[in-house]
C-alpha cells in the first residue's frame, strides 16, 4: 500500500539557539530528515528585538535544514513564547433546544461560540482557544456531547492571546525565506505533548520547560490543557546573576554554571573552590562552590514559585497526581526536580522524548521543536500516524490543540 509523502518544517526561535527540523511523514512514519540549528541573535526573552540579526540566523538553521534533508519545503510550524502571551478563561451555558432534551450539533456549536465571544484589547489576537471539557447538567463529559440527554450544557474555553506586531514579526522572519508559516503554537504545548502521556494529562500533570530566556508552562487536567502561561525569566538570567555575583564576563559565568551549577546548595563547607577553567593557567581563578550553588538556587526557586503563584487556584497536589515534568535546556540542571517537588509538593522528573526519537534529539532542549512537527502531522489532517508505545503521545493531539 502506498502513502502520500509530506514534508513538515518546524521552527524554534530561542533566545539562545535557534532550531529547524524537516520531517517526512508517510503512512504511519514520521522521520526526521533535516536538522539545522543557529546561535540565536537578535532575540531576547523569547521576543525579536533586532529583525535582520534574528532573519539571518533563523535562515541560517533553515538552510542547514534543508540542504541535510535535501528538500525544499513550503511551510512551517512556528513555536510561540515570550512574556507578551497571557491567558484567560471564559466560559458559556446554554439549554438544550430538543424537546426530548437530546444535545444536537447546534447546541455545541452555540454554546461554543459563545464561550469564545469575548474582546481582546487594540493590538491583541488570540493565538489558540483550547476547550475544557463539556458539562451536561453538571456532568463532565470526556468527549462530545452530541446525542447525549440533558437540559444545560456548558463549556469553557483557555483562550492564549498575543501582541500582533510580536506575533508579525517572528512570522515575517520565516516569510523572508520564502516560507509560510502554517500555524504558529504554544511553546509549552509542543513540548508538553512530547514529555507527558495522555495518562499523565488524565491524571492531571504539570509541565515546565525553562529556556535561556523564558520559562514556559502548562497545567494539564481531565486528558487536556487546562492552564497555560510564560514567564520572560530562564537560564540566562542564572549566568546573569553568577556573573553580577561575582563579578565574571557573561561567557565566564555560563562556563561557571554549565560546570559547576545547582539548583539546590549542596556544599556545607564554604572553603570548598572549583576552578573557573580547571587549566591553572594565567586569570584561571577560583571560586567558592557553595556560593555558586546559593546564587543558582535562589533564582531556580524563585522561578519555581512564580510559576505556582501563576497558576493560583488552577494547580493543586490533589489534581496534580502525574506530578511535574521538566524539559528544556535548563531542565538538566542538577538538582532541579528535587526543588521542582519541593515547590510543588507533587512528584517531579525530568521529561523524556518517545523512544521512537533519535538518540541526538532526546536532549531537552529539543522538546519544543519535536512537538511541532507532530503537530503538523494532525495539522495536515491525517490520522494514521505512529503512537507512543505508552499509547498516549498522538492519540489526541489534534483534539488538544484544537481551536474549536
Amino acid at each position: 500500500m502506498s502513502y502520500k509523502t509530506t514534508l513538515i518544517g518546524a521552527v524554534e526561535i530561542g533566545t539562545s539557539k535557534i532550531t529547524a527540523l524537516i520531517g517526512e511523514h508517510a503512512g504511519r512514519e514520521l522521520t526526521i530528515i533535516g536538522r539545522g540549528e543557529c546561535r540565536s541573535r537578535g532575540v531576547i526573552k523569547g521576543a525579536v528585538v533586532d529583525f535582520k540579526a534574528a532573519s539571518e540566523a533563523t535562515h541560517a538553521a533553515l538552510e542547514q535544514a534543508e540542504r541535510e534533508a535535501g528538500e525544499k519545503i513550503d511551510v512551517v510550524f512556528l513555536a510561540q513564547t515570550g512574556g507578551h502571551l497571557e491567558g484567560f478563561y471564559n466560559e458559556a451555558a446554554v439549554t438544550v433546544k430538543a424537546a426530548d432534551n437530546m444535545i444536537e450539533t447546534g447546541d455545541v456549536r452555540t454554546v461554543s461560540d459563545l464561550a469564545k465571544l469575548r474582546d481582546l484589547p487594540f493590538g491583541r489576537t488570540v493565538v489558540h482557544n483550547i476547550r475544557r471539557p463539556f458539562r451536561v447538567d453538571g456532568r463532565l463529559i470526556p468527549g462530545s456531547p452530541v446525542n447525549l440527554v440533558g437540559q444545560r450544557l456548558e463549556v469553557g474555553y483557555w483562550t492564549v492571546h498575543g501582541q500582533e506586531q510580536r506575533l508579525a514579526d517572528n512570522m515575517n522572519v520565516i516569510r523572508g525565506f520564502n516560507l509560510e508559516v502554517g500555524e504558529l503554537v504554544l511553546s509549552s504545548l509542543a513540548a508538553g505533548h512530547m514529555v507527558t502521556t495522555a495518562e499523565d494529562r488524565q491524571h492531571g500533570v504539570l509541565t515546565i520547560d525553562i529556556g535561556a530566556g523564558t520559562t514556559d508552562f502548562a497545567l494539564y487536567r481531565h486528558g487536556g490543557p487546562h492552564t497555560t502561561g510564560v514567564l520572560p525569566v530562564g537560564g540566562s538570567h542564572l549566568t546573569n546573576d553568577l556573573s553580577i555575583g561575582l563579578r565574571l564576563t557573561e561567557p565566564q559565568a555560563e562556563k561557571l554554571k554549565l560546570r559547576h551549577g545547582r539548583a539546590t546548595v549542596q556544599t556545607k563547607d564554604k572553603a570548598q573552590k572549583v576552578w573557573l577553567d580547571g587549566t591553572f593557567a594565567i586569570g584561571d581563578r577560583q571560586f567558592s562552590q557553595q556560593a555558586i550553588e546559593q546564587i543558582v538556587s535562589a533564582r531556580i526557586v524563585e522561578i519555581l514559585e512564580v510559576v505556582r503563584q501563576k497558576l493560583g487556584a488552577a494547580f493543586s497536589p490533589e489534581t496534580c497526581a502525574a506530578g511535574v515534568v521538566l524539559t528544556g535546556g535548563t531542565a538538566k540542571l542538577p538538582g532541579l526536580t528535587e526543588v521542582a517537588a519541593r515547590v510543588f509538593g507533587v512528584p517531579a522528573h525530568l521529561g523524556e522524548s518517545p523512544v521512537h526519537v533519535a538518540e541526538n534529539l532526546r536532549d531537552p532542549g529539543y522538546s519544543t521543536a519535536l512537538g511541532l512537527l507532530y503537530y503538523g502531522i494532525t495539522a495536515q489532517g491525517d490520522r494514521a500516524f505512529p503512537a507512543r508505545r505508552d499509547g498516549g503521545f498522538l492519540s489526541g493531539l489534534k483534539r488538544l490543540f484544537t481551536h474549536a
